[in-house]
């Protein structure tokens, strides 16, 4: 038997006329390391949400760490005091900004019509402030799943336009009602 015949996909992630088993309205989007828990908080959610949270705090302690012996190679190389706080400075300032862009992207959608030659600048600020990211998702991780709320209202606007949608839609648009004799 070959691959074609053996089962047919089922429709992609997220698009259009993604139905649950028994209902026909939108699916919520998966997130993370929480898959669809995040829901009705089931399958493991705390769990998850402690997991992540220690395992965030883990990898922002072990990149300081590593941040750290760099900033040791920069005292043996004995460049100077100056260079040291550029370079403390520098990170700094970039893990700030990368903790509050994170932070944001766990509270609205980044605009995609914003992408091109600031994301590419933005992708070396997020590698440079690689601390104040994973610090946002621990901080996030100790409330909710990161980036809860906005997939939360997503799906219950998504919900809210589906009913809309079917309420609107009773009967069968195909049938014509019978005219009266009495116009003719």
């Amino acid at each position: 038997m070959s691959d074609e015949q053996t089962s047919s996909p089922g429709p992609e992630p997220g698009g259009p006329g993604r139905g649950g088993p028994g209902h026909g309205g939108p699916e919520p989007e998966e997130i993370r390391f929480f898959g669809t828990t995040w829901v009705h908080h089931d399958g493991g959610y705390g769990l998850r949400r402690a997991g992540a949270a220690v395992g965030s705090l883990a990898l922002a302690a072990a990149g300081a760490v590593v941040l750290r012996f760099a900033f040791q190679g920069l005292e043996i190389a004995a460049v100077g005091p100056f260079v040291g706080i550029l370079v403390v400075a520098g990170f700094a300032v970039c893990s700030a900004l990368a903790f509050r862009r994170t932070w944001d992207g766990f509270v609205r959608r980044p605009d995609p019509g914003a992408r091109g030659a600031a994301d590419t600048s933005a992708q070396g600020l997020m590698l440079i402030g690689f601390i104040g990211s994973l610090l946002a998702y621990f901080c996030r991780s100790l409330v909710e799943a990161p980036g809860e709320k906005r997939y939360r209202a997503e799906y219950a606007a998504a919900r809210e336009r589906h009913e809309r949608r079917r309420g609107a839609r009773t009967g069968n648009p195909a049938a014509k009602k019978p005219r009266s004799k009495k116009g003719r």
